[in-house]
């Protein structure tokens, strides 16, 4: 606790800066290209560690592969209108896959030939991503944040999928929420915003009803997507996570397992009228008009 709280008063007194911590993005001659990250690990997974981890660029094209390609689609839409690069992907509970969903919308950005991908763990109570490459626990995102490693030393480059890099989360945090709401944080995310126009960056954060942590964070990122899961999510629980969102730019909701549609995650169909669906209208209706 103590080591928190003198790491973050650091934080405030020195204003820290990310610029000079930055690896250098890869050279793109070819937009079509491969591109060749010399200054960052690299981790190896094959087709099969892919498929066995449920990462969407191991499948064929199908159902699974196609409801990623929407909403990828769609997200890239809304992030090119707006001018933004930066977007944050949370769930109202545990257990609705939003991390997943935020590591194969990444994996699918990637695989555009206009830009490349950075996928942030900002889960630090539960990180969880550095397992799904493969990665042992180790250092990551919550490190950086207290000043004990540098962000180059952090960065792992999974070599089979091309444009993507990970930002592990680190050791497991219990005052998350502050180490979030730093001015460290804010001053790496506004650097990741300014240096590098073609990188998209995705952040897995925690529960948004579980926690302070992504209210801690919303002011820093751009955009929010919401994950909720299908027969599992009550309607209250939509209402209150989009009610805590209102500030923010909250530019969808993935209605992820679903049943009917039969894929992993899809758009809300509109002939369904259960209490999820009734609550996720409202509160599109409710941020369209925003």
């Amino acid at each position: 606790m103590e080591r928190i709280r003198q790491a973050l008063e650091r934080a405030r007194e020195e204003r820290v800066s990310a610029t000079a911590t930055l690896p250098p993005e890869p050279p793109s001659t070819d937009p079509a290209g491969p591109v060749s990250y010399t200054h960052t690990r690299r981790v190896e997974l094959s087709p099969q560690q892919l498929r066995e981890r449920r990462i969407v660029s191991a499948f064929e094209a199908g159902p699974y592969r196609h409801a990623h390609k929407i909403l990828h689609t769609q997200v890239l839409q809304r992030l090119r209108d707006n001018g933004w690069n930066t977007l944050a992907v949370t769930s109202a509970t545990h257990g609705e896959g939003k991390t997943l969903t935020a590591l194969n919308l990444a994996v699918s950005l990637s695989q555009a030939l206009s830009h490349t991908v950075l996928l942030v763990d900002a889960d630090l109570q539960h990180p969880q991503l550095h397992a799904r490459f493969g990665l042992p626990p180790g250092r990551g995102l919550s490190d950086y944040l207290l000043g004990e490693a540098e962000l180059p030393d952090l960065l792992v480059h999974p070599s089979a999928i091309g444009r993507l890099v990970l930002l592990p989360g680190g050791r497991a945090m219990a005052n998350s929420a502050e180490l979030l709401g730093s001015p460290r944080m804010a001053a790496l995310v506004d650097e990741l915003k300014r240096r590098y126009a073609s990188r998209i960056v995705v952040f897995d954060l925690p529960p948004l009803l579980a926690s302070a942590d992504v209210l801690a964070f919303a002011p820093s990122v751009e955009a929010v997507l919401l994950v909720v899961e299908d027969e599992r999510t009550s309607a209250e629980d939509v209402r209150r996570a989009a009610g805590l969102l209102q500030k923010t730019h909250l530019i969808g909701t993935v209605l992820n397992k679903s049943r009917s549609a039969g894929t992993e995650s899809t758009v809300v169909p509109t002939a369904r009228s259960g209490p999820v669906e009734r609550a996720l209208r409202t509160v599109r209706r409710l941020f369209t008009r925003s």
